[in-house]
């Protein structure tokens, strides 16, 4: 095949009109004052199309990724998509230097003719794209820490905890009652009877009782502990007999009847929960081995974001900055303060070498605007870019960096707020699991009832909540409405994401389904948002 495309022919004549047909959408996206909005376009680095994406020319896809930098003047091609280039035989390779091709509009903001055709790499599906991020977070040695008991909550172990003791350590009272030895009527002994965290205890004889407390060590002979309840005393004659049969052992915690010394009692990898921590306590811990957590930067762009106040003169409120800090905690992380960098190509990459953290989320600036700058100063750094777009809607222009071999991670969400979501979801849970040594979140599916309508070709992340089956019914998802890119009056109220396949599914079809950290207030998700 020769370095020269055929101008001819029908299919030929569906790409031009194709390319006719988004430069026509693009010229009135501009003349409706959306040039800013659809340049940057948060939710995705291409032409605001929600249709298939083989209706766009691969011409106007690569120009578009080639405007947000996505090979910077200067650098090595290929760098952009984790892919080299693929060249047509015939063709020469693109200089390291070549300027970006030109925009699909004039200066007057008519149509301009198509360009050539790019070669650009497809995104990554969604599955593939988050199975990368959770074997790069569980690429390196895991770091151990002990931590004291007052400070381990909400770490992952590092090591599987064993017991340090039998528990109990000793033969115990599990009631209030009676300590007796042998047959009955037995003899009372006198005095105050034992209690917990008494000493040894005598040897209690055969055919005699004494008083004993919950968690009282039992003397050696004890045949059974009789409740106070099931208890007759007959103080003139000083016996006390049973009002019910007997049974050796009743009401004593033998020694180890929990566990044994050495015994594991968590495995390496569950998170410390305040029962974990009472555990460890029983066990005879004062520290625990421990994961540190990821330490997180947050990095806002965007220099039409508000940090207060209502919108105006096209300014708006940033809804990531007071979102992400949370949500990435309850992801096991440490989270700085949010810092808003506008949209200053200098002042991120300032940010980003002098960055400290384990890993940085940036928001916006993915696409391919004029001022979305993660792309070029990816590059210029040397960074390794390992995702770079994905197969999902909404989000598909999130990407995944390592800024260099020891450095930290970079995730750069798209800035619409449901976008953003589904980058957390793909590429920073399990980014983040991997590097705090938590296990991956179990994939499972539930039922939806409701038609779920899909993109032609890329997995859909729509917000649902659970139901509880009603007269016989199966549990279930619902999915709610309000789940557009720049939305998140569905997300608020979910409790999951449904991931919905190309070409969407109808009623009763079992969905896989992404769980969110936490779980709404239910009574005002009930009507409100279905």
């Amino acid at each position: 095949m020769s370095g020269t495309s055929d101008t001819s022919g029908p299919d030929s004549a569906a790409a031009r009109a194709a390319a006719e047909e988004l430069a026509v959408e693009q010229a009135l996206a501009l003349v409706g004052g959306r040039n800013h909005a659809s340049s940057r376009n948060h939710e995705g680095g291409r032409a605001p199309l929600d249709g298939p994406r083989d209706h766009v020319p691969d011409a106007a896809q690569g120009q578009n990724r080639d405007h947000a930098g996505g090979q910077a003047p200067g650098l090595a091609s290929g760098w952009a998509r984790n892919q080299p280039r693929t060249e047509a035989p015939g063709e020469p390779p693109a200089a390291a230097d070549d300027p970006p091709s030109p925009s699909p509009y004039s200066p007057s903001g008519t149509p301009a003719p198509a360009p050539a055709p790019s070669s650009a790499a497809p995104d990554l599906p969604w599955d593939r794209a988050r199975g990368i991020a959770g074997r790069a977070g569980r690429g390196g040695a895991l770091a151990v820490i002990r931590l004291p008991l007052d400070r381990a909550l909400g770490h992952v172990l590092a090591e599987p905890l064993g017991a340090l003791t039998d528990l109990p350590s000793f033969d115990t009272s599990a009631m209030d009652g009676w300590a007796v030895a042998g047959p009955g009527p037995w003899a009372i002994e006198e005095g105050a009877g034992l209690l917990a965290g008494d000493g040894p205890a005598t040897l209690l004889p055969d055919g005699t009782a004494v008083r004993i407390a919950t968690g009282a060590r039992t003397p050696a002979d004890t045949t059974a502990v009789i409740r106070s309840e099931h208890a007759h005393v007959d103080e003139a004659k000083g016996l006390l007999s049973a009002r019910r049969p007997v049974v050796t052992g009743q009401d004593i915690r033998p020694r180890g009847q929990e566990c044994r010394t050495g015994d594991h009692l968590v495995p390496a990898g569950a998170v410390v929960t305040p029962a974990v921590l009472g555990l460890a306590a029983a066990a005879g811990y004062d520290a625990l081995p421990a994961v540190p957590r990821p330490r997180i930067d947050v990095l806002v762009l965007g220099d039409e974001l508000l940090a207060a106040g209502l919108p105006h003169d096209g300014l708006i409120r940033d809804a990531l900055g007071p979102m992400l800090g949370p949500w990435l905690r309850a992801l096991g992380a440490e989270v700085s303060a949010p810092r808003r960098l506008g949209d200053d190509a200098g002042a991120l990459r300032k940010a980003l070498t002098a960055s400290d953290a384990d890993v940085i989320i940036t928001t916006g600036g993915t696409a391919s605007g004029p001022v979305d700058h993660v792309h070029p100063v990816l590059a210029a750094l040397g960074a390794e870019l390992l995702v770079d777009g994905v197969a999902v809607r909404p989000g598909h222009p999130m990407l995944l960096a390592r800024l260099s071999p020891d450095g930290p991670y970079l995730v750069g969400l798209p800035g619409n707020p449901l976008a953003a979501v589904s980058g957390l979801l793909t590429l920073a849970e399990p980014l983040l699991a991997g590097l705090a040594g938590r296990p991956a979140q179990d994939a499972y599916r539930a039922l939806v009832y409701a038609d779920v309508p899909g993109h032609p070709h890329d997995t859909r992340l729509v917000p649902v909540v659970h139901r509880a089956g009603r007269a016989g019914g199966r549990d279930h998802v619902a999915p709610l409405r309000y789940n557009g890119p720049a939305m998140l009056r569905g997300i608020a109220a979910a409790d999951g994401l449904a991931v919905v396949p190309a070409g969407g599914v109808r009623s009763g079809t079992e969905v896989e389904i992404l769980d969110l950290p936490w779980a709404p207030a239910a009574p005002w998700t009930e009507g409100c948002f279905t």
